[in-house]
């Protein structure tokens, strides 16, 4: 999903046109993608990255070689900032993975100063990905026990559950909405090799099981893909935007 991600970035920050400099938390940092399309697009005075991962706080710190930009360990339910120390708190694709979302919303409203924005993207696991969702129904025909990560990660990644999310942490003005991205693949072969590397929800599926069931899933998702003429797969991926005003 990577390549993938590092698209969505640029089209959150045009969607929240936030004013430059900025003190800028993003949240669920990971190996710093926002944090630099931050740096990159929005003019801040500075960033900080939180996460919970220490490989992931290195990485983006040896990744984002900004003096703006600062990293550190952190639970999004425990932030280790002061409050309305930041003017706008964000988290990119990480909401679905933290245990306490709600905590981490209220977290992300506390350290943010009045007027302030709170926002946050995630992808929209239920409907609007393509690309997984052709996986998993293939996975699911294949081994009807397949554990679909769609629905594991789909709670969160709702417009209703976002909104309530934000409007219960006592955010105002509160907007949901979407952005889309396209995800092209040059040839079949493109598509399924990032599901051989054993990392993650469908990788993981795919290394358990037997050589004879791996084909048989390749086989039918090469079946159902909508190839074109030349032989690319174009799709689409979807997230949802949230953001509020912190009071």
């Amino acid at each position: 999903m990577g390549r993938w991600s590092r698209r969505v970035a640029p089209l959150f920050l045009r969607w929240l046109a936030a004013p430059a400099g900025q003190r800028w938390l993003d949240v669920g940092c990971g190996t710093g993608a926002l944090s630099g399309a931050v740096l990159d697009a929005a003019a801040p005075v500075e960033v900080t990255g939180v996460d919970s991962s220490p490989a992931f706080v290195t990485a983006a710190a040896e990744r984002v070689a900004d003096p703006r930009a600062r990293f550190r360990v952190a639970d999004a339910s425990a932030l280790p900032l002061s409050d309305g120390e930041v003017d706008v708190a964000v988290s990119g694709l990480a909401l679905n993975f933290v245990s306490e979302p709600g905590r981490a919303v209220q977290e992300m409203a506390r350290v943010t100063a009045p007027g302030g924005i709170v926002a946050a993207y995630v992808w929209d696991y239920a409907e609007g990905m393509e690309m997984l969702r052709y996986f998993w129904s293939a996975a699911v025909t294949v081994d009807p026990a397949a554990p679909d990560e769609l629905d594991r990660f789909a709670a969160v990644c709702r417009p209703d559950r976002l909104r309530a999310l934000w409007t219960g942490a006592g955010l105002s003005r509160v907007t949901v909405d979407a952005v889309a991205t396209p995800t092209a693949f040059t040839s079949f072969d493109d598509f399924w090799t990032p599901f051989l590397g054993g990392q993650g929800p469908a990788p993981g599926f795919v290394a358990r099981l037997e050589a004879a069931d791996r084909n048989r899933l390749r086989d039918l998702l090469r079946s159902r893909l909508p190839v074109a003429p030349d032989g690319s797969i174009r799709l689409t991926a979807r997230a949802w935007t949230v953001r509020g005003t912190a009071t």
